[in-house]
């Protein structure tokens, strides 16, 4: 019998090699003046910026979902990263925390150097977005565990924030007015269902234009989310904030409710934003109720903050001078804590 080989059995390691040599120059063009070392050893080093005086650490991770089935038909790798970057940095900044350093996690079922650096590219991008430093991550090659082309996700978010300056939604009081902060689209929630209107239901192809949209499938679902950070950390300097809600997997409905105390609950102005087409045509081809389309996909709003009332002029103003699209979306009341719907949907 010949002699085995790891490379027979599926695994590359020169691939491997290639594909780090490719995806250092990335990951170095994050680098905040915190981290120390150079990309390759087993660990990441970040000291804490300075400034702090009683500095706590705000972690976060999480992947990208079935928003990757879209990348892999389109043969498309270089945005899913920065929607990776998203779902961590805007997690911990609705907390108050500036995004500080940020891993990722690449499972493939072969290593490509070409999309392996193409899919980094876009972590990478993200982490420029937000401010903060790719810092290392781990590329795991495991032959026969996925199917050809095809590849998952993950990614590590590490914030800091002041102890005192932490925003967990406990100054929120009835009369706090509700800010939504418009969306790039569905961002990277609710794919299983947008997967099967637009690819069973409506019977398209990832090439094909959508009705209505002028854009094709691809270009549309592949839209990489808003990230929030640089407006928003820029906001808190200038006026408090009382609470923060990412809107990903629930919608409004599920994640509103995740800041507000106890006695508090969030009445929504349906209509009171401008709602992107594409959810309209998800509704109408899937058959979608109100209910559902609400506790699925974000509807348009990917962050909400709550202010008080006489300072919503002031903060609405601000973050669109910073470039933000911003509604007053409704307000706080008395109430059970959970999220009611007011006029027509």
């Amino acid at each position: 019998m010949d002699p085995l080989t790891y490379k027979q059995s599926g695994v590359d390691i020169e691939a491997a090699e290639s594909a780090v040599r490719r995806i250092a120059p990335l990951a170095k063009s994050t680098f905040r003046p915190e981290v120390l070392g150079e990309i390759g050893a087993f660990a990441g080093f970040v000291t804490l910026p300075a400034g702090y005086r009683e500095p706590v650490l705000v972690s976060s991770t999480d992947g990208v979902g079935s928003k990757l089935k879209i990348a892999f038909l389109a043969d498309r790798h270089d945005t899913v990263g920065i929607d990776l970057v998203a779902m961590g940095v805007n997690d911990v900044l609705v907390h108050g925390a500036e995004p500080l350093f940020f891993l990722d996690y690449l499972a493939v079922g072969k290593v490509v150097p070409e999309k392996i650096e193409a899919i980094v590219k876009g972590v990478a991008e993200g982490c420029r977005r937000a401010g903060c430093a790719l810092v290392g991550g781990e590329t795991a090659e495991l032959p026969d565990f996925y199917a050809p082309g095809e590849y998952d996700l993950a990614g590590f978010c590490v914030g800091v924030a002041e102890k005192s300056r932490i925003i967990d939604g406990s100054a929120v009081k009835p009369g706090d007015r509700l800010l939504g902060l418009a969306s790039s689209g569905l961002h990277s929630n609710g794919y299983s269902l947008a997967r099967k209107v637009v690819f069973e239901r409506m019977g398209l192809k990832v090439g094909d234009p959508l009705p209505g949209l002028g854009k094709s499938v691809a270009d549309e679902l592949l839209t990489p989310a808003r990230i929030y950070v640089k407006p928003v950390l820029d906001l808190l300097k200038a006026v408090p904030v009382r609470a923060m809600a990412h809107i990903t997997g629930g919608g409004l409905t599920g994640n509103l409710p995740r800041v507000l105390p106890a006695g508090c609950k969030a009445v929504i102005e349906s209509g009171s934003w401008t709602v992107p087409p594409i959810f309209a045509l998800l509704q109408e081809r899937g058959e979608i109720v109100d209910d559902e389309m609400f506790r699925t996909f974000n509807m348009g709003i990917g962050l909400v903050l709550v202010v008080a009332r006489e300072q919503c002029d002031h903060v609405r103003s601000l973050l669109a001078s910073f470039g933000e699209t911003v509604w007053i979306i409704g307000e706080v009341q008395a109430g059970s804590r959970g999220v009611e719907y007011a006029g027509a949907r």
